[in-house]
């Protein structure tokens, strides 16, 4: 089973500026870390990794400095790193992102499951898993807080919805955003940290998607 996690560096801090000329967050002078949402839904496929086996690509689109939560993903566990990065995607919107996040997934395929984490706190809009999935034609089921299983080429989950919740079944390939009662993220060893420090790490630019 090859399962992709795309994630998001953000900054570490609720003190947010935004550059009101250009509409983008100012960045400068913010240390960054993984999207903290995102961190549910790399544990989510590493239990999946655990149980079922496969492998995990973690995808992210954003600067170089991006690296260093590719590395940490690898140092959770994951298996590859692939980092988008390009000055042409400077400012993108979720619409500009989940567009070419989808172009590196097709370069990616074969992908069984696409696993996003519910939002990005430094954006919180909750649109690049949909529109991963809308763009790839996909199917997607949103707020998941349970996996139950595979069956019959799918994956049953739990959904939260505003009463409860409903269980789905959903064909693979697919995606699903996670929300955080799915799993209690792990922390990595010491020794994978040092391991992931030195690895390689897949770099794209525009030239390399057909965008």
């Amino acid at each position: 089973m090859r399962i992709v996690v795309p994630i998001k560096q953000v900054p570490e801090t609720d003190q947010v500026r935004m550059d009101p000329e250009t509409g983008t967050m100012i960045r400068r002078g913010l240390s960054a870390i993984i999207n903290p949402l995102d961190l549910y839904a790399l544990e989510a496929a590493l239990q999946l990794k655990d149980a079922h086996g496969g492998k995990i690509t973690a995808i992210s689109m954003g600067p170089r400095l991006a690296e260093h939560a590719l590395r940490e993903a690898l140092a959770l566990g994951c298996d590859q790193g692939v980092l988008i990065t390009d000055r042409k995607f400077a400012g993108s919107d979720t619409w500009a992102t989940s567009y070419t996040l989808a172009q590196a997934l097709q370069k990616l395929q074969p992908v069984d499951l696409i696993i996003c984490g519910e939002r990005a706190t430094d954006g919180d809009t909750g649109q690049v898993g949909p529109g991963i999935a809308s763009f790839l034609d996909l199917p997607l089921v949103t707020y998941v807080d349970r996996i139950m299983g595979f069956k019959d080429g799918g994956i049953r989950v739990r959904r939260m919805v505003e009463n409860g919740s409903e269980i789905l079944w959903m064909k693979m390939p697919g995606v699903m955003t996670v929300v955080k009662d799915i799993a209690h993220p792990r922390f990595p060893t010491m020794q994978a940290k040092l391991q992931s420090k030195k690895a390689e790490l897949t770099h794209w630019t525009a030239a390399d998607l057909p965008l």
